[in-house]
């Protein structure tokens, strides 16, 4: 009986009632709840709970019953109303932005007190001093306890009056990707100074703050008691982020700080301790961080409790925003500066200094290193490890493998000086820099065709198991390719002239035409060397048997940079797809849609090179090296004490990058008999007889090469890098008398100097 019982409720759950796509989608946002985790919850993959919301497919049992019963709980807490259905839903995992909408003219308000709550109403008409609802922008109701002081409204300077980004806006909430009532004016504002004298702070959506600070430590004041700036934190045990102020050159004037550092303050990256303006925070009992008043100033008060005191400061005329990660950022106007660090806010997270250091905090943020621990008997609560992160403690910074540090570190203090250590010394996995002559058959074609891999270094972290406590040291190990850690092994027997490309199939190359997967050269080693584990795990792959001599081993591991990876991986899709370039379009298409794309939206232009610039920055952090400050090779140096300094895990991420290229490579020759003839970090290069990447990448059917290269702008696939012709390439070779000079670092302009050739 109790079998019929479970078929009949089975039945039932086939069946079970679910609201509309759009209703679901609607329910899961309202509560807060991304794709990615309602995909954890109910054991699926994202794209499944994705297409369950866009009405493509529908849920099968058992899935369909836990997902009814989820939208059904949600559908209590959050009832209908008639507006929903009129109105379109935002996904906070990935804010809608910059749509082409009409925008409303900037609103202009006086900052609530924080205790304060109030309506925020449609943004008035600034010309005619009258207020009026507008169809595109929302309405947020609050309690009318406690009313909001009457909101300025005024002509605007003309770089605001026509809003963010020529006439495209979104409300400040939806970018500061929440509701929550202390942050929202959203996560940062632009502090500049308009033509009448009246200080002003842009904020995301187009909202604009009269200012009535008039020092700095008064503009402190009122950026936590009355700007509700911030945002939330990103991880349960971790912190809200705290307010960025933008201060732009007449705000510097305004507040008593220099427009540009002289020659000895840059170079110190800081005002000096003197300076009147670090005296009236003195004053004020405000403190700055060890970096001081520079770029990127903290100004803080001790926390008491919960209570957090802390705004930070981003100058741009001292170069806060390095051009080779914000382009031209720093020359934008106020409303469009905020546009734009509102964007990279909302979908990375309020930026903290350079985009490598944010990359560096977004790991912590996401993963932080301690937790609130159970009440103890007397019901009190005690700061403990949080599991999966890299604690304080993990690690004697003093006691690194001397195999995976840099140069100049403690434990190499010992070796001779002007020592030079070798492969079997040390830790090497880098990017290829690697280059050949073309043959005499590549020489009758007519383009060299170079293909660049979108986020590569991304791609290499995602899914990959990193070690989050200290290592083991291991004698004569038995490799284990799930096994972190770094492993003395000699690699120079495999033979790239016959290799493992399936279960059970072999392919014949020509190991003249590719680089070795095992050194950033591409030239084959010569003995033993360490590497990390992808670098032998892909040595077994091709059919080769590896015997490692030693080995330094993490048995404390996991997937770390996966949550870092996914919310980067969102950040660049979500605002790729705003450029017009979206994920799976058909890859003529999507060739297409990538011509020209920065010139779509220069701002949101600046957000991908930012969101790049992240990923390598925050993986380049996890080595950071010595900057100055006295440092002599043997001592040790600040970074050193960070729980996220972490060689080891750059050289795995790197490692694997590489080794996912190699792959492609070989997989791509086995099956054309085509060879790169250069290869530089993610940029691959080929001969080609026409000037497309679909003139000599496999696509059958449009279906690529399984294993090979595709064109996509998901991490991991490929984009046209640029096209040259043969004769420009054998002229820049001849000119510059290298025959080996690798072509990949200048195919995408054809522009070659003679620095950048080594001349």
């Amino acid at each position: 009986m109790s079998e019929l019982f479970d078929a009949v409720d089975a039945l039932v759950a086939s069946r079970s009632v679910l609201p509309p796509p759009v209703e679901r989608k609607r329910l899961r946002v309202a509560h807060g709840l991304t794709i990615d985790e309602v995909a954890t919850a109910l054991k699926v993959r994202r794209a499944t709970v994705s297409g369950w919301e866009a009405g493509k497919t529908e849920p099968r049992p058992p899935e369909r019953e836990a997902y009814a019963r989820l939208l059904d709980k949600l559908a209590e807490l959050y009832p209908a109303t008639p507006a929903d259905a009129a109105a379109p839903v935002q996904d906070a995992a990935v804010p809608a932005t910059f749509t082409g909408e009409p925008a409303p003219a900037p609103e202009v308000r006086t900052a609530a007190p924080v205790s304060g709550a109030a309506a925020v109403t449609a943004a008035g008409n600034t010309q005619t001093g009258k207020t009026q609802p507008s169809a595109s922008a929302p309405v947020a109701s609050a309690p009318a306890a406690a009313s909001r002081p009457a909101r300025t409204a005024r002509p605007l300077p003309s770089s605001a009056s026509r809003g963010p980004a020529e006439g495209k806006a979104v409300p400040a909430n939806t970018l500061a990707g929440g509701t929550d009532s202390r942050f929202e004016n959203g996560p940062l504002a632009v502090v500049d100074v308009d033509a009448d004298g009246q200080v002003l702070a842009y904020c995301v959506g187009g909202l604009v703050l009269d200012v009535p600070a008039k020092s700095l430590p008064a503009l402190v004041e009122w950026t936590l008691r009355e700007a509700r700036l911030g945002a939330p934190k990103l991880s349960g045990p971790g912190k809200d982020a705290d307010p960025l102020l933008v201060l732009t050159a007449s705000a510097l004037k305004r507040y008593g700080l220099p427009v540009a550092l002289s020659d000895e303050e840059r170079h110190a990256g800081r005002l000096p301790e003197d300076h009147k303006v670090i005296k009236q925070l003195v004053r004020a009992e405000w403190k700055l961080t060890k970096r001081g008043l520079g770029p990127w100033a903290r100004i803080y008060r001790p926390a008491t409790g919960s209570d957090r005191q802390c705004v930070q400061l981003c100058i741009p005329s001292w170069n806060a925003l390095d051009p080779r990660s914000w382009p031209h950022a720093g020359q934008l106007p106020p409303a469009e500066l905020a546009r734009v660090l509102g964007v990279y806010a909302s979908r990375v997270m309020t930026p903290r200094g350079s985009t490598a250091v944010t990359g560096l905090e977004l790991m912590t943020a996401l993963h932080p290193p301690t937790r609130a621990s159970e009440p103890d008997t007397d019901g009190k609560r005690h700061s403990e490890h949080n599991p999966g992160s890299l604690g304080k403690d993990a690690i004697d910074p003093m006691n690194w493998p001397p195999c995976e540090v840099p140069d100049g570190h403690p434990v190499l203090k010992d070796l001779p000086r002007f020592h030079v250590r070798g492969p079997e010394e040390k830790l090497f996995e880098e990017a290829y820099d690697w280059a050949r002559p073309m043959t005499d058959d590549e020489c009758t074609l007519r383009y060299l065709v170079g293909i660049d891999v979108n986020m590569a270094f991304a791609a290499g972290a995602n899914g990959l198991n990193v070690g989050l406590g200290a290592p083991t040291h291991v004698k004569n190990p038995v490799f284990d390719p799930k096994l972190p850690g770094s492993w003395l092994v000699d690699l120079s027997h495999v033979d790239l002239a016959r290799v493992r490309v399936g279960k059970d199939k072999w392919a014949d190359l020509d190991a003249s035409l590719l680089p070795s997967p095992f050194t950033p050269t591409g030239e084959r080693p010569q003995g033993p060397a360490w590497y990390a584990t992808p670098t032998v795990a892909y040595a077994q792959e091709l059919g080769y048997e590896v015997r490692p001599l030693e080995a330094y081993v993490r048995y404390d591991n996991g997937r770390y940079l996966d949550g870092w990876y996914q919310r980067l991986r969102d950040a660049f899709l979500a605002t790729m797809a705003d450029l017009g370039v979206h994920a799976d379009m058909e890859p003529a298409d999507f060739l297409t849609a990538m011509d020209g794309y920065k010139e779509r939206d220069p701002g949101l232009a600046i957000v991908v090179s930012a969101v790049k610039a992240t990923v390598k920055g925050g993986l380049g952090k996890l080595r950071e090296r010595p900057r100055g400050e006295g440092w002599k090779p043997g001592q040790p140096w600040r970074a050193l004490a960070r729980p996220t300094w972490r060689p080891d895990i750059r050289a795995a991420v790197i490692s694997r990058t590489r080794i996912n290229l190699h792959r492609k490579v070989v997989k791509h020759a086995a099956f054309t008999g085509q060879y790169p003839v250069a290869v530089l970090s993610d940029c691959v290069v080929y001969a080609a007889d026409g000037t497309s990447p679909l003139d000599f990448l496999p696509y059958r059917d449009g279906k690529p090469l399984p294993g090979g290269f595709k064109l996509g702008i998901n991490p991991g696939l490929v984009k046209h890098e640029g096209t040259q012709s043969v004769l420009w390439g054998e002229e820049v070779r001849e000119r510059f008398n290298a025959p080996e000079l690798n072509l990949a670092r200048y195919i995408k302009d054809g522009q070659v100097t003679g620095k950048d050739s080594g001349e």
